[in-house]
């Protein structure tokens, strides 16, 4: 009889903690909260793209001839001026045949010059009447040949003094070494890159877009470029478009100019790129939707947000998300265009939590 009381007793007693925490939970005191209607991004959107900052001039230099590299005048990130000189290859060739050439020119100056002389004589000879036409016809091609052969080892001298500047290789505009691809007792060939030059007055972004895409793109369109690694939004505009992808894969090569270039921001330095595209709503169905990244609640790979249940308790629904764009993020599934969200509480918030708002 003793453990029947015992055992209602623990039944009662347990009943009213249980009870007492119904009440605890009942009485939770509410949060206040902001809501927020998810924007629909239907009037405009952007076209991202990812890429890299290049400069606007830059070029892999080569020569033209065949010879050991004699001196390398510069190293890697040093500024050079324009026709400032890079590399010398040995030229003992040139010098010799150059030496042939002028000699050459001595003796047919020598010829054309004795050959002048007769041809002057016979001219005023036949003036006189004095030689025939036959004479001064023989005389006159003779004079003819002299004159195109001295021509002809002239020219042969202007070739090989332009020959010296594939010897000399100096910079073809101002700028930075950005690699050396040789160096001193390397055998140069020609159309071997030897150094890469970039320019260092103007920087461009370059990106490759989507076939799909690319047809929202037009010249002169103002573009957000982000450089990643510094966190920096720079302002910029479309200049070129490639109007083929038959080489780059169905991908569209795009470049934009920059303004106002920061300190810090080198070329190769990798980017993302926003161009804005603008709809037409009649003709375009764009449903996506766009919520403050701050609105976000992250728990390992998982993303949510906290949306208004009924009785006006704070749901916790997990979200696919899809591009960022400043600090919006695009909705792919888990949130509809006509329900709220909270966008900001007084306190943390719990799955199940009462709030106002």
């Amino acid at each position: 009889m003793k453990k029947i009381i015992i055992a209602i007793s623990s039944l009662i007693l347990f009943n009213s903690c249980s009870n007492d925490k119904k009440e605890i939970n009942n009485s939770a005191p509410t949060i206040h909260v902001q809501i927020s209607e998810p924007k629909s991004n239907t009037d405009n959107s952007f076209v991202n793209a990812s890429g890299k900052i290049e400069a606007e001039h830059s070029a892999n230099i080569s020569t033209r001839i065949m010879g050991y590299v004699t001196k390398v005048n510069v190293k890697v990130g040093q500024k050079v001026n324009a026709g400032q000189l890079l590399i010398s290859i040995n030229n003992s060739d040139l010098q010799a045949k150059k030496a042939q050439v002028e000699a050459s020119i001595l003796q047919a100056a020598a010829g054309y010059n004795n050959v002048k002389k007769d041809y002057d004589r016979f001219v005023n000879l036949f003036k006189q009447q004095s030689a025939s036409q036959k004479e001064l016809d023989d005389i006159t091609a003779k004079y003819e040949m002299a004159k195109a052969g001295l021509e002809g080892v002239k020219q042969m001298r202007n070739e090989i003094i332009a020959q010296f500047s594939y010897a000399n290789i100096t910079a073809p505009f101002a700028g930075v070494i950005t690699n050396t691809f040789i160096k001193e007792g390397d055998m140069a060939n020609p159309g071997m890159p030897l150094i890469s030059i970039e320019g260092v007055s103007k920087l461009q972004a370059t990106a490759m877009v989507a076939e799909s895409e690319i047809s929202n793109i037009k010249e002169g369109m103002p573009v957000k470029v982000f450089v990643k690694s510094l966190n920096t939004e720079i302002d910029g505009k479309v200049i070129e478009l490639s109007s083929s992808a038959k080489n780059t894969g169905g991908q569209y090569l795009v470049k934009v100019s920059l303004d106002k270039i920061q300190n810090g921001i080198l070329s190769g330095m990798f980017i993302n790129l926003q161009f804005p595209i603008v709809y037409n709503i009649q003709s375009q169905q764009n449903n996506s939707v766009w919520v403050p990244e701050s609105a976000l609640i992250k728990q390992g790979q998982l993303i949510g947000i906290y949306t208004i249940g009924n009785g006006n308790v704070a749901i916790l629904r997990w979200l696919r998300i899809g591009k960022k764009i400043d600090n919006k993020v695009e909705v792919l599934s888990g949130l509809n265009q006509n329900e709220s969200y909270i966008l900001s509480a007084d306190s943390k918030l719990t799955n199940g939590a009462k709030v106002s708002f």
